[in-house]
C-alpha cells in the first residue's frame, strides 16, 4: 500500500513502482470512477488515446471531408500532397 498526497492543485503523483507495474507512461489516459467512496483509475488502451487525439483534432478544425467516396478522398490526398511538395 502506498500513500500519496493531494497537492494544492488537486494533483496526485502515482508511485513509480505502481506506474511501472501497470505500464503507465507520460501522456497515457486513465479512466476515473468513484465506487462506494473509492477512486478507481483504469488505464485506457492506445486506441482510446488515439481516438481522444482524433476528437481533439476535429474540434480544433484539423480535419478534411466528408468525402462521398474513397476515390474522392484519395484524389484530395494526392492534391494535398502535391501542394505540400511545392512548398
Amino acid at each position: 500500500m502506498s500513500i500519496v498526497k493531494l497537492k494544492i492543485k488537486r494533483q496526485v503523483t502515482l508511485p513509480s513502482s505502481l506506474r511501472q507495474q501497470v505500464g503507465l507512461k507520460v501522456g497515457d489516459l486513465l479512466d476515473v470512477k468513484e465506487d462506494k467512496g473509492k477512486i478507481i483509475l483504469t488505464p485506457q488502451s492506445i486506441m482510446d488515446k488515439r481516438l481522444a487525439e482524433s476528437i481533439a483534432d476535429f474540434k480544433a478544425g484539423r480535419s478534411y471531408g466528408p468525402f462521398d467516396t474513397a476515390d474522392e478522398a484519395i484524389k484530395f490526398l494526392h492534391s494535398k500532397n502535391r501542394r505540400i511538395a511545392r512548398k
